[in-house]
């Protein structure tokens, strides 16, 4: 039962199903200089709502109104910091066993855990997942549906063999990705979901350097980044001649993205449109004319300036990332319910 956390618009469905994710990145770092060696974060659906690190020493939310969660829990961010700490120490041991494992001593390394879960708001499908990562690579994860573990790297089966072997921790590692995480998923979507279930259209506009040049149809100011964008002709999307480009974050917090068209010799423009497409709003239209593309140099200069900039704000989320782990413990409150038994157990022997 979930406790009576952020009262406002519980049990309000979204007209529109939703998938949403609750994450926890872990991360130990060596010969990282002027890094942390240990950060941890939270993330709910690609926002991020917790960060600790062994600089700061200290668990603090990154939205505001994950402090609502102290009027439930008074000791929330206190337990998240000794939590952080505890968390340190044993990722420490953790990469540098598994340094051992693979014959190394100095270098830049990186060892993570990633855990979390995904709930469906409208069939309320659960999946969750639970990964260890070393150098950007799999090392070892756990199978949801067989309650096994799977090692990715042959330096990860001593673990698996032991892990397999612990009935009480594949037990709660399912209670856990089944109700407990999801749970939290809830409270934390109801405590944000002015912020979280927003919704922001974009403006749109038709970009042309040269009449020789594609046609890029560019929509920007859109939340939350979960859009698609794409040319149709007479009503059917078209791949052909079409060039896609990235999801790009704006410095307000909203997205911007292109998608190019290389206009056949002689087509009628009347034909195509660009389509913008946001779950739980209505499709934006731009049908292809003429008069609406826009030639002018420096309009479109200062375009192309913005997205050069939000790619270099794109390089270095992808260098976080990269410590982070890749895109999937706390297991008691705050964070979910961490059961210190379970986590004695795993840990040290993962201390690799």
């Amino acid at each position: 039962m979930i406790p009576l956390l952020c009262l406002i618009l519980v049990g309000i469905h979204e007209a529109v199903a939703v998938t949403h994710s609750l994450q926890y990145f872990y991360t130990s770092s060596s010969g990282i200089h002027n890094f942390p060696e240990y950060v941890s974060v939270g993330v709910i659906d690609d926002v991020q709502i917790s960060h600790c690190d062994s600089f700061t020493k200290t668990s603090t939310a990154k939205q505001e109104w994950m402090n609502s969660v102290t009027d439930e829990y008074p000791l929330y961010w206190q337990e998240e910091t000794t939590t952080c700490m505890k968390n340190q120490l044993d990722f420490k041991m953790n990469i540098q066993i598994t340094k051992e494992r693979f014959n190394q001593t100095n270098g830049v390394h990186v060892f993570q855990r990633m855990y979390g879960c995904e709930w469906d708001d409208e069939t309320e499908e659960v999946k969750g997942f639970e990964q260890f990562g070393y150098n950007g690579e799999d090392f070892i994860a756990f199978d949801l549906e067989t309650e096994s573990w799977i090692a990715a790297k042959q330096q990860a089966f001593t673990t698996k063999q032991k892990w397999d072997h612990l009935k009480h921790i594949r037990e709660y590692e399912k209670h856990y990705f089944t109700m407990e995480c999801v749970n939290w998923l809830r409270k934390y979507l109801n405590c944000g979901r002015n912020s979280l279930v927003k919704t922001v259209s974009p403006s749109v506009s038709l970009l042309q350097k040269s009449s020789s040049s594609p046609i890029s149809c560019h929509a920007t100011g859109f939340y939350p980044n979960r859009a698609e964008l794409l040319w149709k002709k007479d009503g059917e999307e078209i791949h052909e001649g079409v060039e896609k480009g990235q999801i790009l974050p704006n410095n307000d917090g909203t997205f911007q993205m292109s998608v190019d068209l290389q206009l056949p010799s002689g087509e009628e423009m009347q034909r195509y449109e660009c389509v913008f497409q946001l779950s739980g709003v209505k499709d934006q239209i731009t049908k292809l004319e003429k008069t609406k593309i826009r030639t002018n140099k420096e309009s479109l200069m200062m375009v192309i300036v913005g997205v050069v900039v939000t790619a270099v704000i794109l390089v270095v989320l992808a260098v976080s990332a990269f410590i982070l782990y890749k895109k999937k413990n706390a297991k008691r409150p705050p964070s979910p319910v961490e059961n210190k038994e379970v986590q004695q157990q795993m840990l040290p022997e993962q201390k690799a």
